[in-house]
């Protein structure tokens, strides 16, 4: 790009001024290649600034009680440095200019060794305070610069801070090799000349009837706020942008699925339910009842069921789930369910044909270890319309799978699997017809995320426990106290309870991690000598983990050392107790799933949960798998902790997170932008017009591929 080139959205990052190779290297470590990147990479915080001042001005500040909470910058060359060590390292420093000295004080300065010399010209910022006699900055800002050449940004903050007191100055996400003061400079060169050519996709109307700012201007107030309150006028519209995108992908996508395509229509009679609920051997909860009837509502409609079936662990969903396969079955059409891996798979292709053993309804299983000759004669019988129920992994997904008259497609632990893969169940019918899809999750979904990423979904939850769940008592237990753990363990398998023990890793690591086979060796000679043990992983031939979970079952194991393949579906009522391994590397929905393994009969059971957690994040976790077993109140625990970008399936779903919004603090946002978004496209289903042409293409840009988008309109 030449120098007179205009900077405009397209333009390189090392197209910027003062931008050479080296820096443009560490800004695209940062996700930034170009100017469009730049512009959204947003400050973190805001930091009152006075400006770049004089060492004198400095002491002058302190001597009038200074401006409280106020940041101040200076220059200077650095005169003396001392490294003092005690419990902590400190560094001291003394910089001075034509006007005096301060004195630079930095904790925990391992980092600094080696980086500043007497003599360097550095610019300092920070807050400014007096320690006895000295005027001070600690842990302050730091930045190499060269004496002959100002601050460029010297000027401008001076005069912003003369003319209007401190300004908001923007504090950047950044990174050892790039300062938020580099990144501050980028984006003065390039902000006025790029939203200057910045078009916004929102109608004039909207924004006045919302209260919002244009585009270009959240980005300058966002960027360059005269105070903290037109910072948070412009993230707003940034963040209801966000939303609004979302909001409007889903609406077109329900819409679509609701008006343009059709699903097989399913009998429901007195003499169909009662057929199917003989089959199980318990009697549905009235919460199980209450979800069977809103299913069975979608599935007699030709309009495809796009429903999410939340329930906490051991709530009975896959009951649910094989009622509605019989209803698909009983009609004479096929049904399939999806579950994330084959242990999972295995386990309820076993627990469906027990329940339909001695009945007419042909049941199939499909994974990766299925052998070549079995796979071709289970396809061939698939596609003829001979299987009437299939169990299967990704592999229900591959290439050559095609069923005759697939009606419905239940998929298990959804957040396993993403968009793609949904509709790629879709696609495995033979006539033009879309089947009813059933996704369920043990994983509560907290409200805020519902709304998001499963926006498309209607909800069904069986917020009932089955009779006979027992409280779970769980409690936390250091790691030095593990000695103390196995021999409670035990004492109580003596007595004729079964115990799981979880360790993280099926091999041993060089984190020093509990490992299946070191844990059994050590467990076997040790505290549990007596005990039978045995140990199960995910890498276990299928046979070798079916005779195990059998003989766990039939109570001729007591302790089952096993990886979080036990962590889903796995059923054995006399297994009381459990005790999970460096319980702080496991993420809270995982721990809340692996505990539901126990509680499942009569007696008490308990939960220990080893750990050291080392963060205040862990310690989060922790307590609050410890303090409820609800999981509703456990995901949204979980959602305040970790934030929405890594759960549920974020990542799984591929669509973009978040930039601005932040969930669940900004739910009233989310609300407006869900009902703006519903009247929009009840007006204008796929934003065809030509005053919606910019909206449409930046909604395909952001969630077109991630939502499916391509097929609407």
């Amino acid at each position: 790009m030449s120098a007179t080139s205009p900077i405009n959205l397209q333009t390189p990052i090392d197209a910027l001024p003062g931008i050479g190779r080296r820096r443009a290297a560490a800004f695209r470590h940062l996700g930034i290649r170009g100017t469009a990147d730049l512009l959204r990479h947003l400050p973190s915080r805001y930091e009152r600034d006075l400006g770049e001042m004089t060492i004198s001005d400095l002491h002058g500040l302190v001597e009038r009680g200074g401006e409280a909470g106020a940041n101040a910058s200076v220059t200077g060359e650095v005169a003396a440095l001392r490294t003092a060590r005690g419990r902590t390292m400190r560094m001291e420093a003394t910089l001075e200019d034509a006007t005096g000295t301060v004195r630079l004080t930095w904790f925990n300065a391992r980092w600094l060794q080696g980086k500043l010399h007497p003599g360097m010209h550095i610019r300092v910022s920070g807050k400014v305070t007096r320690f006895g006699e000295y005027v001070q900055m600690v842990n302050p800002r730091w930045a190499l610069v060269s004496a002959e050449e100002p601050d460029p940004l010297a000027a401008v903050t001076a005069d912003a801070g003369a003319e209007q007191g401190p300004r908001a100055r923007p504090i950047y996400p950044a990174s050892e090799e790039l300062t938020s003061r580099t990144i501050e400079m980028a984006v003065d060169a390039m902000l006025e000349p790029v939203l200057a050519r910045l078009e916004d996709h929102l109608p004039e109307q909207l924004r006045a009837e919302r209260g919002m700012p244009s585009l270009p201007e959240a980005y300058r107030m966002v960027h360059r706020p005269r105070d903290e309150a037109d910072a948070a006028a412009g993230r707003e519209r940034l963040a209801y942008d966000e939303l609004l995108l979302l909001q409007l992908g889903v609406m077109m996508k329900r819409r679509h699925r609701r008006e343009a395509l059709r699903a097989p229509a399913l009998r429901w009679t007195t003499a169909i339910d009662e057929h199917i609920t003989s089959l199980f051997p318990f009697d549905l909860t009235n919460a199980q009842r209450r979800v069977v009837e809103e299913i069975a509502g979608d599935l007699q409609n030709d309009v495809p069921m796009n429903r999410l079936l939340q329930g906490d662990v051991g709530a009975g969903k896959t009951a649910v789930a094989l009622y509605a396969m019989l209803m698909a079955v009983s009609d004479g059409h096929q049904a399939a369910i999806l579950a994330p891996t084959s242990i999972l798979a295995e386990q309820h292709a076993a627990s469906i044909a027990g329940y339909l053993e001695g009945g007419q309804a042909t049941i199939e299983l499909l994974t990766g270890a299925t052998k070549a000759a079995a796979r071709r004669d289970i396809l061939a019988r698939l596609a003829s319309g001979e299987v009437d129920l299939i169990v299967g992994t990704h592999a229900l997904l591959s290439e050559g799978v095609e069923f005759k008259n697939l009606a419905l497609a239940v998929i298990d632990e959804q957040h396993r699997f993403g968009v793609h893969q949904r509709a790629t169940v879709r696609d495995k019918q033979a006539d033009t017809r879309h089947p009813h899809v059933l996704v369920m999750t043990a994983t509560p979904i907290p409200r805020t995320l519902s709304l998001t990423i499963f926006g498309d979904l209607d909800v069904s939850v069986i917020d009932e426990l089955p009779p006979g769940r027992t409280p779970i008592d769980t409690r936390l237990v250091d790691q030095g106290r593990r000695d103390e753990v196995y021999e409670w363990i035990a004492e109580r398998v003596a007595t004729g309870q079964q115990a799981y023990v979880v360790v993280p890793v099926v091999d041993e690591s060089s984190l020093g991690l509990a490992d299946v086979q070191g844990h059994l060796e050590m467990l076997g000679s040790g505290p549990l000598r007596t005990a039978r043990i045995a140990g199960m992983h995910g890498r276990l031939p299928r046979d070798e983990r079916e005779v195990t979970m059998n003989a766990f079952r039939a109570g001729e194991i007591d302790v089952l050392v096993a990886t979080t393949v036990i962590e889903v579906g796995v059923d054995v009522p006399n297994a009381s107790l459990m005790v999970i391994e460096h319980a702080e590397r496991f993420g809270l929905a995982q721990l809340h799933q692996l505990r539901g393994r126990i509680g499942r009969g009569a007696g008490k059971s308990v939960c220990l949960l080893l750990g050291d957690p080392t963060t205040d994040e862990a310690s989060a976790r922790l307590a609050a798998i410890r303090d409820s077993t609800d999981g509703f109140v456990i995901a949204e625990k979980d959602l305040e902790i970790r934030g929405p970008g890594e759960l549920f399936g974020a990542r799984q779903s591929g669509l973009a997170p978040f930039r601005v919004a932040v969930l669940p603090r900004d739910l009233e946002l989310l609300n407006l932008a869900r009902a703006d978004a519903e009247a929009w496209i009840a007006r204008s289903p796929v934003l065809g017009g030509e005053d919606e042409a910019l909206l449409r293409r930046r909604l395909l840009k952001a969630h077109g591929e991630a939502l499916g988008l391509g097929d609407v309109g």
